[in-house]
């Protein structure tokens, strides 16, 4: 960090009178050098490539503020002195302290438009992400020494790349490499030239040492980081060293913060979950398993010994899981049996190891009525032809009894919290398009603010009511009618099986699933397919700054207890990748609610032209709108300047610091003080 800051400071230096009259920008009146203004936004010049999107949709997460320039509109702005900087107060302003270029010179070597951006960069010290181009000596890189596939390609962090703003990285990363017969990614390998650095690098396929991947060129008084291989947003290679990259465009110091999360919920505890019948391809008790009543299967329950492996995984792992109970139907089961629940007891007794969350008390459906004489259900209708709805008094009362027998129970519970019955009493499609009227007031009547929605229907946290906000949650593809690796994979084999192999069919006629190639082998085909593509996934959104939180079922923690290996994979793999200054960071419903809801404010902020930033110097300002919590990442010594005196700033993460915040008492603007 010492390195780049001089860097910076050198660039400010250079501004001199004769400078930034050759930029337009009018002398400042200072008679030699002049500390420039550099405003915390970035500068994206897009051409329609996913790496370009990609760098983009990190910035975007991140919550910092870009400017776009379309090539492919007719009517962008040029790229011009006038453009990219100004004088404000009589102090020369950069625009925007990052560019991102889909490569080293997309307006052309030579134009007016290139040698106006380059001049900025060097007047400035502006840094420059090429997110992706070939190999070759105008990027200060060898001719490729290999150039192809990079799929199941491993690639690691120089010594460089770890002193720098790579350093939240401790371990190789290995590019996807999801099916044998595609292409998953392509990129050039080549030995650095003069003034490059790598930062990425990997062996030479089918030759010897090794290549830079993503590496800094310093050339003619700029700075450029150089990507040869291409890349989506989704593809774990760029999720792993997106951080980096935007660290390194920022360096180090913007609006934002990114961070890792992992969250599970366990629904339906304490309540038995109904077995897939594997004779009739489905599951009792729903209303189109027709033929299958159960007859030969038993529903699945926890057990006190998986309940002492629980809370045995949790310690092992140092990881918290999320309790979504249904005391009612716990207690349906004890009187059903001899009046004795050794499960409870010892979940129980081990209480305090977990956080809980009310799921109502008996797992209500708190939606509309439904008429289960079709198949699928419909919403019930009175005479006069309007839907019936469960009422807001039996709603609240499914929430305040569960809450209140937690309470009894001395759960470490958050009123504000809930997860209703399949999400329930939202809007749920086709059948019921809008939410139950009734579900607002009873939230309200029992304090409900975080209440969960499922991400796959709604990924976007919503309003319910005036008090309310959804918390939407990832379905994991462990599925909660399964308590055996065999059972989960004859529904897996029945649901992603064409009818040739003895499947349903469906992944035939639906336009986002796939079949497989064969089905799986249902000895096997759980820990050697399944799991692994499950982590994946969940491991993709954990690393992907999204706090949502997954969820499965206490089924899944009993019998073969199939969900602990999907866990163990994604957080082995995790840390197998990521360094300790980085940890996944396990929040609570409330706060991923609270997290999202900060950013939505954010991004409002931030679209309305009300957020002002920028830096002179070592000196932060940033103003927005009042009460407004401002999200900022700058590097480790950072202070924040009070009306008298300074504090540290934000927590450490990451190898930086950063937080939610907002100006000090009696300030009308934040103000940092950058070591």
């Amino acid at each position: 960090m010492a390195q780049s800051a001089h860097r910076w400071r050198g660039a400010a230096a250079s501004l001199t009178v004769a400078g930034l009259l050759a930029l337009g920008l009018g002398a400042p009146g200072a008679a030699a050098a002049v500390t420039p203004r550099i405003d915390l936004k970035v500068l994206v010049v897009d051409n329609g490539d996913s790496p370009v999107q990609a760098i983009t949709a990190q910035l975007k997460s991140t919550g910092i503020p870009y400017t776009t320039v379309d090539l492919n509109d007719a009517n962008r702005p040029a790229i011009t002195a006038a453009f990219l900087s100004d004088t404000v107060n009589g102090t020369p302003r950069a625009r925007y302290q990052g560019i991102v270029l889909p490569n080293e010179a997309p307006f052309g070597t030579g134009s007016a438009e290139q040698a106006a951006l380059e001049t900025y960069e060097k007047t400035y010290g502006i840094p420059q992400v090429d997110a992706y181009t070939w190999a070759h000596p105008g990027v200060g890189l060898e001719y490729s020494s290999y150039s192809g596939s990079l799929d199941g390609q491993a690639a690691g962090i120089t010594a460089a790349g770890r002193s720098g703003y790579f350093g939240y990285l401790d371990g190789d990363l290995t590019f996807e490499d999801n099916s044998p017969s595609v292409m998953e990614s392509y990129g050039y390998v080549a030995t650095p030239g003069a003034g490059f650095i790598s930062y990425v690098d990997t062996a030479v396929p089918g030759g010897s040492g090794r290549g830079s991947l993503v590496g800094e060129y310093v050339h003619d008084g700029r700075r450029e980081l150089v990507v040869t291989f291409a890349y989506n947003q989704y593809q774990q290679q760029f999720r792993v060293l997106a951080r980096g990259i935007v660290e390194w465009l920022t360096q180090g110091v913007h609006l934002g913060q990114a961070r890792n999360y992992f969250a599970v919920h366990v629904d339906d505890v304490f309540a038995p979950d109904s077995r897939w019948d594997t004779e009739h391809n489905c599951t009792p008790g729903d209303f189109d398993c027709a033929g299958g009543d159960g007859t030969g299967t038993t529903p699945i329950r926890m057990t006190a010994a998986d309940a002492v492996r629980a809370a045995q995984w949790q310690q092992e792992q140092g990881f918290t899981l999320d309790m979504v109970y249904n005391a009612g139907s716990g207690e349906e089961w004890k009187t059903e049996n001899s009046g004795t629940d050794a499960f409870a007891t010892q979940l129980l007794a081990d209480k305090a190891k977990y956080r809980w969350i009310n799921h109502t008390y008996t797992h209500k459906f708190l939606g509309c009525v439904q008429d289960t004489s079709t198949v699928p259900w419909s919403c019930a209708k009175n005479t006069s032809g309007a839907t019936q709805y469960m009422s807001r008094a039996d709603i609240s009362a499914e929430i305040r009894n569960n809450y209140n027998w937690g309470v009894n129970k001395g759960l470490p519970l958050t009123r504000a919290e809930l997860v209703t019955g399949e999400h329930s009493g939202l809007k749920t499609l086709p059948q019921q398009p809008n939410d139950n009227p009734n579900l607002a007031g009873a939230l309200a009547d029992n304090g409900i603010k975080w209440t969960a929605s499922d991400n796959s229907r709604e990924p976007d946290q919503r309003s319910v009511g005036s008090g309310a906000l959804t918390v939407p949650r990832y379905p994991m593809n462990v599925y909660y009618n399964v308590g055996t690796n065999a059972e989960m994979v004859d529904e897996y084999n029945w649901i992603y099986a064409s009818a040739a192999d003895g499947g349903s069919g469906i992944c035939e006629n639906n336009p986002s699933s796939t079949c497989l190639a064969e089905p799986l082998d249902p000895a096997t085909g759980y820990t050697s397919y399944i799991v692994p593509q499950e982590a994946r996934t969940a491991l993709g959104h954990a690393i992907s700054n999204d706090p949502r939180p997954h969820y499965a079922h206490q089924s899944n923690l009993a019998e073969d207890r199939t969900l602990y290996p999907v866990m163990n994979k994604v957080l082995a793999d995790y840390r197998a990748l990521f360094a300790d200054n980085t940890p996944v960071q396990n929040l609570a419903q409330a706060a991923i609610g609270t997290e999202l809801q900060r950013r939505a404010t954010w991004q409002a902020a931030l679209a309305s032209g009300k957020v002002t930033a920028y830096r002179v110097g070592t000196t932060v300002t940033i103003t927005a709108p009042n009460g407004t919590q401002i999200p900022v990442t700058a590097p480790e010594g950072t202070k924040q300047q009070l009306l008298i005196g300074t504090t540290t700033f934000g927590t450490a993460y990451a190898g930086r610091r950063s937080a939610w915040t907002t100006p000090a008492v009696l300030q009308s603007a934040l103000t940092l003080k950058l070591p």
